[in-house]
């Protein structure tokens, strides 16, 4: 059961803020901007779509999460500290640090995941 924290407006709010520091990043922003420049528009509803299957078991989320990120050149260990580093800041600030637990399970489960895609261990 998730947090009472974890509803679908607050699920939105935390999309929004990371990617508005993702945009503010100068580590990944480059990368996301390779992918995503003139179609950030396009990519906020379907994270809303991922969040909200992921955290509450609703949506109609479907693709190859994996699969899309593995297409992504260049990536590199400090992409997955400040990846992660800004998801737990934000998580923390929209769902309150107890609310923010289940959300920071997943998050690192999914860098851990990519992270043997890229490069065949965890490393962080």
């Amino acid at each position: 059961m998730p947090s009472p924290a974890i509803t679908e407006s607050s699920i939105i709010r935390l999309v929004d803020t990371f990617y508005a520091r993702v945009r503010d990043d100068a580590v990944l922003y480059p990368v996301f901007e390779a992918k995503l420049a003139g179609r950030w528009h396009e990519h906020m509803p379907r994270m809303y779509a991922f969040w909200t299957k992921v955290l509450l078991g609703t949506g109609e989320f479907q693709g190859n999460v994996f699969g899309k990120h593995m297409a992504l050149a260049g990536i590199e260990t400090e992409h997955f500290v400040r990846w992660l580093t800004l998801f737990r800041l934000t998580a923390i600030d929209v769902f309150g640090i107890d609310g923010a637990t289940e959300a920071l399970e997943v998050a690192q489960r999914i860098a851990s995941s990519l992270q043997l895609g890229f490069f065949g261990d965890i490393r962080v």
